[in-house]
């Protein structure tokens, strides 16, 4: 397997040549992770409503402020294991001890900050829970169950009015580029490079 760069009428392509197969990636994809190249290729993107993995990208996100997305999915695992394989129930529950167990697990990201918003975001997340049924409809229906094809960006009137709600709500770590990259994963915004083979489009106008 072979990853090399070249140039198309759109610029710069990141591609990977792969059993004669010469497919184009968005230009973070790192190549060379085969990890990363299958969460692009398999999950980013792709609209999600199961609330448990939207709460555990949720819980991720905010881990990934002043880091990369790379870093803290080579991490998911230790995470997933830490934080009781994102048991809502459990998270909402802990206190002092676990924070300090979680402060001292080296195989994940020590930030008492990002520890404490994960606690707080489960508690807002369970109420939201309580007042739309689900999570999923809640995220789903600032944009009326449709998904945004858009490109290039890192925030929007979208992630704006959606991280407002949520800190109204109380949730904390929660600031609209963390939203926008959230609903990118999530499939919310759909945001496949121009050059990538997943690209996609097709115009979805917001309106708050």
């Amino acid at each position: 397997m072979r990853n090399f760069q070249l140039k198309n009428k759109n610029g710069v392509g990141n591609y990977m040549k792969n059993e004669d197969n010469l497919l184009c990636r968005c230009k973070w994809c790192n190549l060379k992770n085969q990890l990363y190249v299958k969460y692009h290729d398999e999950e980013w993107g792709i609209p999600s409503y199961d609330d448990k993995k939207l709460f555990e990208l949720l819980v991720l996100e905010p881990f990934q402020a002043g880091l990369s997305w790379e870093t803290i999915l080579m991490k998911r695992e230790s995470f997933r294991r830490a934080f009781d394989n994102f048991d809502i129930d459990k998270i909402c529950n802990y206190e002092e001890g676990k924070i300090g167990e979680l402060l001292k697990d080296s195989s994940i990201i020590r930030n008492r900050r990002k520890i404490e918003a994960s606690i707080v975001n489960a508690r807002v997340f369970r109420e939201i829970q309580k007042e739309w049924g689900t999570f999923s409809n809640y995220i789903w229906h600032f944009t009326n169950g449709e998904v945004i094809y858009e490109v290039d960006k890192t925030c929007s009137e979208l992630s704006d009015h959606i991280a407002k709600d949520m800190k109204k709500r109380g949730m904390k770590f929660i600031g609209t580029t963390i939203i926008y990259s959230y609903l990118q994963a999530i499939g919310v915004i759909y945001s496949h490079d121009i050059e990538c083979f997943l690209y996609k489009e097709k115009e979805i106008h917001y309106e708050k």
